[in-house]
């Protein structure tokens, strides 16, 4: 139930970048909320309508503004946060901090370490965020589809029919190719660089920081203590030059990165998070194959094995479309879990199941 009882909850989007605009499209369908604010960074963008930026095809009466104060004033009971957070970590933190002490409660894309902070990171670099949480009385919640639903709610309900777990694998196998975001695939992860140069992911500590909260998530959810985390990774190099969405790949250079974050118990890796990224299907043939054209797949190893494969794939036949809508439409969908949650910064294990519960449509579609 919202705070005014049956009135759908005011909702304002912050950021209307490659998940920020599915997540437009995303309040607009839920009867229980109204968009009545969109803040964007770019000021080629302000002014302009919502349902625009969003790219329906229709106006939804709501212009975005780059004034931060003025989306503030507007009194949500909560913001929808998809701005970019991995290399301006602490501009996003202190947006967080901004929102939360204005009153508002906040479900947000990133910083992913958010997710489930304990042991992740110095408490310092959480403790700003989670006090003006607190002295607002109001809550943070961090997701997406990964780090997010694919490793922490599917993987936890798997658990649940298993007698025996030796270890739980988390993997994202996806072909990159189609995901138009030049600064992470070449300045964040690497890829079209050469391979002897150390790209801002594969530095030490690095993936730890971005989904080390997906293995001690889980540990914590089975009520497991981690001897601790580590890394592993390897690269490949494309074979000739070709084109992706975001750029060039030259011959020779990253064209294929495959990593785990493995937590570690009885000095053996029994939560592993696994990424399997390739620009080109015909890369690393050795590696973990998608189901599909592009999936998520979680592994139990123990009695009995079980193998679980989320495929992916937009209407638009693009799994990359598909995996940017399942983050926007995680945290959209929570927003009323979240909205009468505890005050503070909550993790998955702190909220109820979150169902679709609203979105089926009347009619279908061809």
């Amino acid at each position: 139930m919202s705070p005014a009882g049956s009135r759908p909850l005011r909702v304002v989007l912050w950021g209307t970048g490659n998940v920020g605009r599915h997540a437009l499209a995303g309040i607009d369908a839920r009867p229980d909320l109204e968009l009545v604010g969109v803040w964007v960074s770019n000021r080629d963008k302000v002014g302009r309508d919502a349902g625009e930026l969003a790219g329906l095809g229709r106006h939804l009466g709501v212009a975005a503004t780059g004034d931060r104060d003025a989306v503030l004033g507007l009194a949500p009971d909560c913001v929808v946060h998809t701005a970019m957070a991995d290399h301006r970590l602490g501009e996003a933190l202190e947006d967080l901090r901004f929102l939360l002490a204005g009153g508002a409660n906040v479900v947000s894309s990133g910083p992913v370490f958010l997710q489930f902070p304990e042991g992740v990171v110095p408490d310092e670099m959480v403790a700003p965020v989670r006090a003006a949480a607190l002295d607002a009385g109001v809550t943070l919640w961090v997701n997406g589809i990964d780090p997010g639903f694919a490793n922490d709610v599917l993987p936890l309900a798997l658990s649940g029919i298993a007698e025996r777990i030796d270890e739980i694998r988390c993997l994202e196998v996806l072909n990159y190719a189609t995901y138009d975001q030049p600064m992470v695939l070449f300045d964040i992860m690497g890829f079209g660089k050469p391979l002897d140069e150390v790209p801002m992911l594969l530095q030490p500590g690095v993936l730890t920081m971005a989904w080390g909260s997906v293995v001690r998530q889980l540990a914590a959810g089975l009520g497991v203590e981690l001897e601790g985390v580590e890394e592993h990774y390897e690269r490949l190099p494309a074979p000739e030059t070709f084109t992706v969405s975001s750029g060039t790949i030259e011959a020779g250079t990253a064209a294929a990165l495959h990593f785990e974050v493995r937590g570690m118990v009885g000095g053996r890796p029994a939560f592993v998070l696994e990424h399997v990224t390739r620009l080109r299907d015909d890369l690393g043939p050795d590696w973990p194959q998608p189901a599909g054209q592009g999936c998520y797949r979680v592994v139990i190893r123990g009695e009995p094995n079980y193998t679980l494969d989320l495929q992916l794939l937009g209407t638009d036949g693009d799994h990359n479309t598909a995996g940017l809508k399942a983050t926007a439409m995680r945290l959209v969908n929570t927003v009323p879990a979240v909205v009468v949650a505890p005050p503070g910064l909550c993790t998955t294990l702190d909220l109820p199941l979150v169902t679709g519960r609203g979105l089926v449509a009347a009619e279908g579609t061809a």
